[in-house]
């Protein structure tokens, strides 16, 4: 590539900046007037559906307050799954866990130890045997 040198005097450069001062030709009313028909005709397409007014957001209800306040789904999934151990644990008779434990939980414990006689659920049911003895007899 060839390398050319041209001295640029002060007269040249001058006559360089008076040309970028000068006033750039405007285009004609014509071109001007296609343009701004172009883009009219651009928005037109590019303009969604009218904006309906978005309806006020409603208040959280009691069930999502609730939610919010034990702490979101994983705290109220933890929750059903205490429950559900405790239900578990709850219907199954002690000695099937002592028996899971190996034994070590309750040494002793049988299941006569546990159970509970009808009178201890109903403390008046002794008095029903009067009764059920007269309609009987």
């Amino acid at each position: 590539m060839a390398k050319t040198e041209t001295e640029i005097t002060d007269e040249t450069l001058e006559a360089f900046f008076a040309a970028g001062r000068a006033r750039p030709p405007e285009p004609g009313a014509g071109v001007m007037a296609r343009i701004v028909a172009d883009a009219e005709a651009e928005l037109d397409a590019r303009m969604p559906n009218p904006v309906r007014p978005r309806p006020a957001p409603r208040s959280p209800g009691v069930w999502t307050r609730l939610l919010d306040g034990i702490g979101g789904w994983p705290a109220l999934a933890s929750l059903g799954a205490a429950a559900v151990a405790g239900v578990w644990i709850g219907f199954a008779a002690p000695d099937r866990i002592n028996t899971l434990a190996g034994g070590r939980l309750l040494p002793g414990l049988s299941v006569s130890d546990t159970g509970y006689e009808l009178e201890d659920l109903l403390p008046g049911y002794s008095g029903f045997e009067g009764l059920a003895e007269e309609s009987t007899g």
